[in-house]
């Protein structure tokens, strides 16, 4: 179907999705998200019971919903330690077994002695915990472990959500408490899927105030946002200076010269294909106009002819950057944030240069969500809440080459110079990518495989 058609381990984008090193020895994130939003498959599973609220929000989807962008392959996910001995090194309150859980014979008598400490399970992709390089999965553990009485398991299955979706689907218990790393088309991917709940309800979390207003993705305020990323243009400006617009990768001086990713496999691939939904359309028929002013072009007219000028696509964001990295061809579908972890590795920074064609960059913010058939929903909404803490909102930025979701986030002062913002981020709604990112993405696939 593309040029390489494996399957994105990613996030999204965002996330989706986070870095790992070339074999060059230069650093690069791995998607996710993703997330995207996207980011492979494992065997098939039984258990899950859903909430009655849902009947309220399928009213506003679409009949018929659609088969999703990411088939749903696998069920198994393992859980992993994050890094720091989850096999109980920690010792924390005679946690070796010696003298039983069964038989509650009290002699210690001291409150609390006998009972065991809470496991709060986080579901992610798997590049937000294990990047070679770095990712925020293991300090959040060991930070969050260290202000709550409570053990944080991290789970990371192949198939990143669609697993639980998958799970959910045929009746299989969830086994995690929160999943962090959701995009606005995963929910939307879900909600089509399911007839039950798979998420709760927000309820009660501290410094979701502090959440950028324009980061909130989820009308039915399940999702809280923790970072948001740009997906744009990256390039080597010691070899190329890229354009300043879509119109500009068309040229023949560009033929060749882009990287992207499989839109039905990778979040960030996803994002750059509805960014390109955004500026060109659907189509005269379709439910978005599109920016460029054309009623008889929209977006497949569009990769028609990048098609035609020779832009690669590989599977995920990882295999696009690394072929990237490894000097391929100068200009990869990535994000603004870049320059961050460049800047971490010492490498040159006219070699990772940001484009934002027509000025836009597509925004794609990430978030976590509380299972609805959560063990621990409480300590899962103290974990969101910890995640929002302003030291930790900084941590995760910059483990995660990310944004953060609030404006009260603790970061190093030359943190804005690297990390670049657009002056025109553009994206879709919850509302409008319903009942169309699947046709998009399935239509996108069709006409390149047949080109």
């Amino acid at each position: 179907m593309t040029n390489d058609d494996t399957t994105e381990t990613d996030r999204r984008d965002a996330s989706d999705d986070r870095k790992t090193v070339s074999s060059g020895g230069a650093g690069r994130r791995t998607d996710r998200r993703t997330g995207s939003p996207g980011r492979t498959g494992s065997p098939g599973c039984t258990g899950h019971a859903g909430h009655a609220g849902r009947a309220t929000r399928r009213r506003f989807l679409a009949l018929g919903g659609a088969a999703g962008v990411v088939a749903l392959a696998g069920c198994s996910a393992e859980p992993t330690d994050g890094g720091d001995g989850s096999d109980g090194g920690d010792g924390s309150n005679g946690s070796d077994g010696t003298d039983g859980s069964d038989g509650e014979s009290e002699e210690d008598g001291e409150d609390g002695a006998d009972e065991e400490t809470p496991t709060l399970t986080v579901a992610t992709y798997s590049s937000f915990i294990d990047a070679p390089s770095v990712s925020p999965g293991e300090w959040l553990k060991e930070e969050f472990e260290s202000r709550v009485d409570a053990e944080l398991e991290w789970a990371t299955p192949n198939n990143e959500v669609n697993h639980y979706v998958e799970r959910a689907s045929s009746g299989a218990s969830i086994d995690a408490d929160l999943y962090v790393g959701l995009t606005t088309e995963d929910l939307v991917r879900v909600d089509e899927t399911l007839d039950d709940d798979l998420f709760a309800e927000r309820g009660e979390v501290e410094g979701f105030d502090d959440v950028r207003d324009g980061l909130l993705f989820d009308p039915f305020d399940r999702a809280v946002p923790f970072d948001t990323g740009y997906v744009s243009l990256v390039y080597d400006g010691t070899a190329i200076e890229a354009p300043e617009t879509f119109g500009g990768l068309l040229d023949d001086e560009h033929a060749g010269a882009l990287i992207a990713q499989n839109p039905g496999a990778s979040a960030t691939g996803r994002s750059f294909l509805l960014h390109t939904v955004h500026r060109f359309g659907d189509g005269p028929d379709g439910a978005v106009e599109g920016g460029d002013g054309d009623p008889d072009y929209d977006y497949l007219d569009y990769w028609a002819e990048l098609q035609e000028n020779d832009v690669r696509v590989l599977g995920s964001w990882d295999d696009a950057y690394s072929a990237w990295s490894e000097g391929e061809a100068p200009m990869v579908v990535s994000y603004s944030t870049d320059q961050v972890f460049a800047d971490m590795e010492g490498e040159n920074l006219e070699e990772h240069q940001i484009r934002f064609l027509n000025d836009q960059a597509y925004a794609n913010p990430e978030g976590m969500a509380v299972f609805a058939d959560a063990d621990e929903p409480e300590l899962a909404r103290e974990f969101m809440s910890f995640m929002l803490e302003p030291d930790v909102q900084g941590q995760i930025a910059e483990r995660n080459v990310a944004f953060p979701a609030t404006d009260t986030a603790e970061l190093p002062e030359d943190y804005a110079e690297l990390a670049q913002e657009p002056s025109d981020p553009v994206t879709f709604t919850y509302d409008e990518l319903q009942g169309s990112v699947s046709e998009w993405v399935e239509d996108w696939e069709r006409q390149f495989a047949g080109n």
